[in-house]
């Protein structure tokens, strides 16, 4: 779909591959309203007039509602339509379903990984939809939007300790398609990245034997993916009208190894 001149909602866009999907979308035209937990005020900065920021606690959906209207009220100021939403928040937990101490997994931990990753993801992307089917159809396919969803490697090849993150990454994969025949009637797309290992804060902490072996696992290119990577692919995703209903893996053709 046309980039330019259109609004798109990036969950977790203050950092991360958050940061680099807004950035990279609004250097091709697009208009960004991020919702994020954290403020990054240089990023807000270097976005305008065309980005906005709402503080935003994903699991809260009085808070997604609002922002959502606020992000569509923002759209008739702009001219610019709805688009499409990103949904790049999320938390990377981990827990072994028995710890070394004999306890089982945390609850809490199970409910809280669920309620962001998956529900925060849910709700944003259902009051999101409500809108887009709205929109005036463009081009020849009569588009009306797009959905992108982010999954993960580990919804594959999860490893010792991620039975609640992948969970809820095997479920935002197996939601892709039921998601996209709903929405195809309207115009509206549904695809899902899933990222294999990336260069972050939290890879950057790893100790060099765990990182050595997450290396080993790499065909090509033999290192980390990096921010801008995801971006391109989820422009890619967004420009390709015929791609829909699909999870695509970012992943330098590597598996996650079974253990560190």
């Amino acid at each position: 779909m046309k980039i330019q001149d259109r609004t798109f909602i990036v969950s977790g866009g203050s950092s991360g591959l958050g940061l680099a999907t807004a950035q990279n979308l609004h250097d091709a035209g697009a208009y960004i309203y991020i919702l994020d937990l954290n403020e990054n005020p240089t990023i807000q900065s270097q976005l305008r007039p065309r980005g906005k920021f709402q503080k935003v606690d994903i699991t809260n959906v009085k808070e997604i509602e609002a922002a959502v209207d606020a992000a569509v009220a923002w759209t008739h100021e702009t001219n610019a339509p709805l688009g499409g939403v990103v949904n790049c928040a999320g938390v990377g937990t981990a827990s072994k379903i028995i710890d070394a101490h004999g306890s089982p997994h945390s609850l809490d931990l199970w409910d809280f990984t669920i309620a962001v990753n998956l529900t925060g993801t849910f709700n944003l992307t259902r009051l999101v939809c409500q809108h887009l089917v709205k929109n005036e159809p463009e081009g020849p396919d009569k588009e009306r939007g797009i959905v992108i969803l982010v999954s993960s490697a580990a919804a594959f090849e999860g490893q010792p300790g991620q039975t609640a993150y992948s969970a809820t990454k095997g479920a935002l994969h197996s939601m892709t398609l039921p998601l996209a025949r709903d929405l195809g009637r309207y115009g509206v797309r549904v695809n899902t990245v899933a990222p294999g290992i990336f260069a972050s804060t939290m890879t950057e902490r790893l100790p060099p034997k765990a990182k050595a072996s997450l290396e080993r696992e790499l065909v090509f290119p033999t290192r980390f993916g990096q921010a801008n990577e995801f971006a391109q692919t989820v422009r890619w995703l967004v420009e390709c009208v015929y791609m829909n209903g699909e999870t695509v893996r970012l992943s330098a053709g590597s598996r996650l190894p079974g253990r560190l």
